[in-house]
């Protein structure tokens, strides 16, 4: 016999293939989870999308930080330095 013996009883093509398996809920919630997704964006959607790429992905140095958070700040109308 070439098949594969379980339980003292030869089985011809004994594979996983064949035997009836139950779904478990994790395996429920990795197929929901892990299942293809396919978004069409209109032109202005994928345009702002592109945009805001772009500007998450701007590259920042410490001195701009820096410039950024020391940079002068006035309240109400400016002053003429004249007067």
């Amino acid at each position: 016999m070439s098949g594969k013996i379980y339980n003292e009883i030869p089985m011809e093509n004994a594979s996983s293939e064949n035997l009836p398996t139950k779904v478990g809920m994790w395996g429920k919630i990795k197929s929901f989870f892990l299942q293809e997704i396919k978004v069409e964006l209109t032109p202005a959607q994928q345009q702002f999308q592109d945009d805001l790429n772009d500007f998450l992905h701007i590259e920042l140095t410490w001195k701009d930080f820096h410039d950024f958070l020391f940079q002068d700040i006035t309240f109400g109308k400016k002053k003429n330095k004249n007067n």
